[in-house]
């Protein structure tokens, strides 16, 4: 590996790190369960492409780059399709949730 390469991977190695942080961080901070999802799954899909990108630079084979990049693209199908379930069961929580309510009022009148 030349030294360029080298230096040319610390961003995009220091730009996932800052991604997936700020994913966590909007997975703690942020109020609800569809903001929660919506920073984990893009901040960490990103900061896991940049990581890729980063240590792509660093690997002295094809065959660990083309591994790297399968794993990217597991994890962004994966990610996908996990937030989108988890916030229809979110939904259909809170739909039953608010029918229940709604028929509880209405039986107290």
């Amino acid at each position: 590996m030349t030294v360029w390469m080298s230096w040319l991977s610390w961003p995009f190695l220091l730009g996932g790190v800052f991604f997936f942080l700020a994913g966590t961080l909007g997975l703690l901070r942020f109020p609800d369960v569809y903001s929660r999802l919506h920073a984990v799954t893009k901040a960490d899909t990103l900061g896991l492409g940049l990581l890729v990108a980063g240590l792509s630079l660093r690997s002295d084979s094809w065959q660990s780059v083309g591994l790297m990049i399968m794993v990217w693209l597991l994890v962004m199908a994966s990610g996908a399709t996990a937030c989108q379930l988890l916030a229809r069961y979110q939904r259909e929580a809170e739909s039953s949730k608010a029918t229940t309510e709604h028929r509880q009022a209405n039986d107290a009148r």
